[in-house]
């Protein structure tokens, strides 16, 4: 009689991999939990109530087969269960570790809604990958035929990856440009290792280029190399640039030396971490050691500066946000990460100006919470006569990204935007005003998600497929 694999959540709790312990992590920046053992896993996958209606799935942007890969790692059918989690997200291993699963898949786990702890989705899925690597399931990307068509990707972030993928694998010749010397856009230079190390996202380059996709990089468009230059030497063209402009404080002192920009913050970090010379982290400017640090923001972003902070040896780190804790936008997970390793979170506050010419204090203002806005959020109100100042030696600023405006940047007559800077593209396609040109990930919803970009950046592949396949097929006649 075959043994019941499933269903065990009633018997079996939930548990996570072991998280090391925060005095030992934030000596470091590598990833804080470790990996399932291949019983723990199987034990945590049987948990699975495979629902009829699988809610984990349908708040999944990629619409993963949850517990199809689930079961299959239960009965110990791991290369199979590589197989299913692949044919729906091009970085399964990647979206284990950073996507916010307590938002997306686990927070909707029907067991969770029943008491009894949701399904540890996101471990398992960083499992099943990095067990693929290391048996070496993990196929080198082989076209069964190549096609003439060229496709350029702008942007080697995670929805051009995605995309470039997708392209090569259906035999288009496909070049990236990007502007960094490493592709991965944010997932290599905007977060910090001990969420996602380095040399996972680098495994993936290593693939696309051995799978024959071409990437230029160090290359800035409408500088080293025009718009229109790139769409004349190929056949079609997806935009994938994220959107990498800091949104801005305008306040007394703001422009005091010692105020950064988060993403020259992490930029910093993590190229001393592949080792490179960074003149701005040796000189201090860049760097948290000894420092009191005030991080302004309650994203993600805020999230991975105040670790980082903490890992680079302030003195102190203290995060301000001018909603409360339930309100904030950046995982629940990451903040109580963040408080094990000794950040300080002064919830109900905003910065009103800042004191010295090399910075010297925050001038906070306390507020509370009113009606709620068109969103349903309350919006925060100021308490008159509340203001104090917090010392700061280094302040950054995590305020959210917004778009470049690329039209006057690239010198693009005909790509339109939206009113929010954004580009303007069709849902689900990224089809643009431009004939040939597609749009993916951020630049077109705005800052969001890794796995949204994934998301989009395939469904841009499939539509510039279906485009190159109607242009040819018209050339042919």
């Amino acid at each position: 009689m075959a043994v019941q694999k499933m269903l065990k959540f009633v018997t079996v709790d939930r548990d996570m991999p072991e998280k090391r312990p925060p005095n030992l992590r934030k000596e470091d920046f590598q990833e804080i939990y470790g990996e399932f053992a291949k019983a723990k896993a199987e034990e945590q996958s049987g948990r699975c109530s495979q629902c009829g209606v699988p809610y984990c799935q349908s708040h999944c942007p990629l619409h993963n087969n949850i517990p199809d890969w689930l079961r299959l790692t239960a009965e110990n059918r791991l290369q199979e269960a590589y197989e299913i989690s692949q044919a729906t997200n091009t970085f399964p291993e990647i979206c284990g570790r950073i996507c916010p699963q307590d938002r997306l898949c686990e927070g909707n786990c029907v067991i969770e809604q029943s008491g009894h702890g949701t399904v540890t989705i996101g471990a398992v899925e960083k499992y099943i990958t990095d067990t693929a690597f290391d048996e070496g399931w993990v196929q080198p990307i082989r076209p069964a035929q190549e096609r003439a068509e060229s496709v350029a990707i702008i942007g080697a972030g995670p929805g051009g990856l995605a995309a470039a993928d997708r392209l090569r694998r259906a035999g288009l010749q496909v070049t990236v440009y990007d502007r960094y010397d490493r592709g991965g856009g944010l997932m290599t230079y905007g977060i910090p290792g001990f969420k996602l190390e380095k040399d996972i996202v680098m495994k993936r380059m290593a693939q696309l280029e051995d799978g024959g996709v071409e990437f230029v990089m160090n290359c800035n468009v409408g500088e080293d190399i025009s718009f229109d230059a790139i769409r004349g030497k190929h056949d079609a063209v997806l935009i994938a640039t994220g959107v990498y402009k800091s949104r801005d404080l305008q306040a007394p002192g703001s422009g005091a030396s010692g105020i950064v920009r988060a993403i020259d913050y992490l930029t910093a970090s993590n190229r001393i971490g592949f080792g490179d010379e960074v003149p701005e982290y040796d000189s201090g400017e860049l760097n948290a050691s000894g420092k009191k640090v005030v991080v302004i923001g309650g994203g993600d972003t805020a999230m991975d500066c105040v670790r980082t902070a903490i890992r680079q040896g302030a003195e102190s780190v203290k995060c301000l946000y001018r909603r409360d804790k339930a309100n904030m936008p950046g995982s629940q997970r990451e903040v109580a990460n963040a408080e094990e390793e000794g950040v300080e979170f002064v919830w109900l506050s905003a910065p009103k100006g800042f004191t010295g010419d090399m910075i010297e204090g925050v001038m906070v203002q306390k507020m509370r919470l009113g009606a709620p806005d068109v969103s349903g959020r309350q919006m925060p109100e100021l308490i008159e006569g509340s203001d104090y100042v917090e010392d700061a030696d280094l302040v950054i600023k995590a305020l959210g990204f917004e778009p470049e405006d690329l039209p006057a940047l690239w010198g693009v007559e005909g790509l339109e935007v939206t009113r929010w800077g954004t580009v303007k593209a069709e849902f689900t396609t990224g089809k643009t005003s431009l004939p040939g040109v597609y749009a993916a990930g951020d630049i077109v919803r705005g800052a969001s998600l890794v796995v949204w970009a994934i998301r989009d950046g395939r469904d841009s592949a499939d539509a510039i497929l279906e485009y190159l396949a109607t242009t040819t097929s018209v050339a042919a006649e």
